[in-house]
């Protein structure tokens, strides 16, 4: 416990960590001041160990197995919230200092993601039961960051406007062919058929593309849009507009240029793309071990100089960029709320193991929009530099066309 209690005293800097040790001793780091008080139970020696060594990583596992409990009232996301607050100081320690240069320097080679790699890492979280997004997502299961006009959007009204947000940016015209890589359970390609574009969208995870498929069939627009069970890589063609949502996040460092040459590629000489991703508003870093290794294998969320730097190097305009900084936090806040409400019927799906796990999940990515470096933006991009219109605004007037074009909920 004696390594284990300087990390903490070290840390600790603002409000109070209370830990039980395995023989019921009571050790407390912090003042209390400027944070919440969380209190804690190590119900295994090993941890002292673990926790020291690698605190993010032994941390979300012990939570899992039932080796790390919550005390007197605090929660997972109590727990997270006090070592978000307290992330600086943490990074200076010099373990974990040296913990993290270790990470970096194998990030290329975690990231390694060969097309057979990627179809298996992408269905490791995208092929579980689609009854599992059921109980969080909204109904049009978009599972990625909503756009929310304030904090007190419904999620259903967030998600909703994101898709009108993208397809505003897209300026269809009626007969545009557009490529969507990762099209998720199909929301966006539906609209943008409804919006009159005939849609290609690729997918590797075969759960998502029978439900995509079977929604667009029911929305009557089959023959509007093709889902096909390709990454990109396996895939060519022109189109008048490429669009990417939540897919550049598993794309891997290594395989930035050749995911944006893909882009180039597909895009008609006048055709431009938008891509929206995660980004970290800091350098360059790595993926948190817990997300690496449970939630995400072979992901990354890549530094807008990264992104940058490839499109540079392909000669890509970046007409536009936007960065929305607090969208995802709500985005997730709100799905967390509705998980942990759901707790028994995730249950039920899978075993507490799992709902321990999401929820460590849930609650760590939800703070690193809060109080870490996470954001997420939107870049269009054109091989021409007259490709995307002179002035911004026609994003806004399409938007206020939609919204008025959208027919009243009739009540009853």
């Amino acid at each position: 416990m004696r390594l284990l209690s300087g990390l903490l005293r070290s840390f600790i800097k603002r409000g109070q960590m209370r830990v039980y040790d395995v023989k019921g001793a009571l050790h407390s780091f912090g003042s209390g001041d400027d944070g919440p008080t969380v209190t804690i139970r190590l119900h295994d020696k090993k941890l002292y160990r673990s926790l020291f060594l690698n605190p993010e990583l032994a941390a979300g596992e012990a939570y899992m197995n039932g080796t790390l409990t919550m005390e007197q009232g605090s929660s997972c996301y109590d727990f997270l919230f006090l070592f978000s607050i307290n992330r600086a100081p943490l990074g200076a320690h010099p373990v974990q200092s040296l913990l993290r240069k270790g990470w970096k320097s194998l990030r290329r080679h975690q990231q390694k993601n060969s097309v057979e790699r990627a179809k298996k890492q992408a269905r490791h979280h995208y092929d579980l039961s689609t009854d599992l997004y059921r109980l969080f997502l909204e109904g049009g299961l978009n599972y990625s960051c909503a756009y929310y006009r304030s904090a007190d959007d419904t999620l259903e009204d967030a998600q909703e406007a994101k898709l009108t947000h993208l397809v505003a940016k897209l300026d269809l015209k009626p007969g545009m062919r557009v490529l969507e890589i990762g099209g998720g359970w199909g929301s966006l390609a539906i609209r943008m058929a409804q919006a009159g574009a005939k849609v290609t969208s690729l997918n590797v995870s075969p759960e998502q593309v029978n439900i995509a498929k079977q929604r667009t069939i029911e929305a009557g627009l089959d023959d509007r849009v093709e889902f096909l069970l390709k990454d990109y890589r396996e895939f060519e063609g022109k189109f008048d507009r490429v669009i990417s949502v939540g897919m550049m996040e598993h794309v891997g460092i290594g395989h930035l240029d050749a995911y944006f040459a893909k882009v180039g590629e597909c895009l008609s000489d006048n055709g431009f793309a938008v891509i929206h991703s995660i980004g970290r508003m800091t350098p360059p870093g790595t993926t948190g071990p817990f997300i690496r290794k449970y939630i995400f294998p072979g992901g990354y969320v890549p530094a807008l100089s990264e992104v940058f730097a490839s499109t540079e190097r392909l000669g890509l305009w970046v007409c536009d960029a936007e960065v929305l900084r607090l969208h995802y936090y709500y985005t997730i806040r709100d799905w967390r709320g509705r998980f942990e409400a759901r707790h028994e019927e995730v249950k039920a799906l899978y075993d507490e193991k799992f709902c321990r796990m999401w929820e460590f999940y849930l609650c760590a990515v939800e703070l690193g929009f809060l109080h870490g470096s996470n954001m997420v933006f939107q870049l269009m991009l054109s091989k021409e530099r007259d490709a995307v219109p002179l002035l911004r605004d026609f994003t806004v007037d399409n938007e206020r066309a939609m919204n008025s074009a959208k027919t009243p909920v009739q009540a009853g």
